[in-house]
């Protein structure tokens, strides 16, 4: 591990969470620690408005930071995206968010850091690199490699689209065959244009290139 990937371990009132030493290194998918609705801001439960006393307690959610009783707070779900260690309290809401981000994280995003073989053109030219694309280990670049190499920051991404055939107007099943991607150059307002096209002879794994190209697709989103 580089020194500018180094984590380290930190103890909040949510739990512990495995979070990178330098702030900037940070996943671009991560979401901050919200703060808590003040106990005695919250007499009652913030979803069903059952009162709180000492046999009813109340629970902050550590996604929302609003408070529940333990019937609308009681699931612990995992929330990679704020670093948690451990699953951690959430209410139904947000737990159901946490669900469908954790299968992005589990499956999706492991596609991204592996990494697909493409045709990629720059801007408007009319000739195409072989290349390597894949998600770096800190998620904040897409990296391509072939006798080029390119390292694009993934919030200065400002347009994905998914390229298809096969699609018909009455309906019928599609496959992704590639990728424009739109960026912005640091430092200026250009706007740069990438072209990926998944490649037609053997050396290329079509349907790895098409699961890439899905998962770049929920990245987008």
């Amino acid at each position: 591990m580089s020194g500018g990937d180094a984590k380290k371990l930190v103890r909040s009132p949510s739990g512990l969470r495995m979070v990178p030493e330098h702030r900037a290194a940070r996943s671009p998918f991560g979401l901050d620690e919200p703060p808590w609705v003040p106990d005695k801001e919250c007499p009652r439960c913030m979803q069903c408005d059952t009162k709180f006393d000492f046999i009813t307690r109340k629970h902050h959610c550590r996604r929302c930071g609003k408070c529940f009783c333990d019937k609308c707070c009681s699931k612990k779900v995992p929330l990679p995206r704020m670093c948690f260690v451990d699953p951690v309290r959430q209410c139904a809401e947000c737990a159901l968010v946490s669900q469908k981000e954790t299968e992005f994280y589990d499956k999706q995003l492991k596609v991204l850091m592996n990494g697909a073989t493409f045709f990629v053109t720059l801007g408007t030219s009319d000739k195409s690199e072989l290349m390597v694309c894949r998600l770096s280990n800190n998620q904040r670049y897409l990296v391509l490699d072939g006798d080029s190499h390119y390292e694009i920051e993934i919030i200065q991404i400002s347009t994905v689209q998914i390229l298809t055939e096969g699609f018909t107007p009455g309906g019928g099943n599609s496959r992704a065959i590639g990728m424009i991607l739109q960026y912005k150059v640091p430092g200026s307002e250009e706007v740069m244009q990438m072209k990926f096209t998944a490649g037609e002879d053997f050396s290329c794994n079509k349907k790895l290139s098409a699961a890439w190209l899905a998962a770049m697709h929920k990245v987008s989103k």
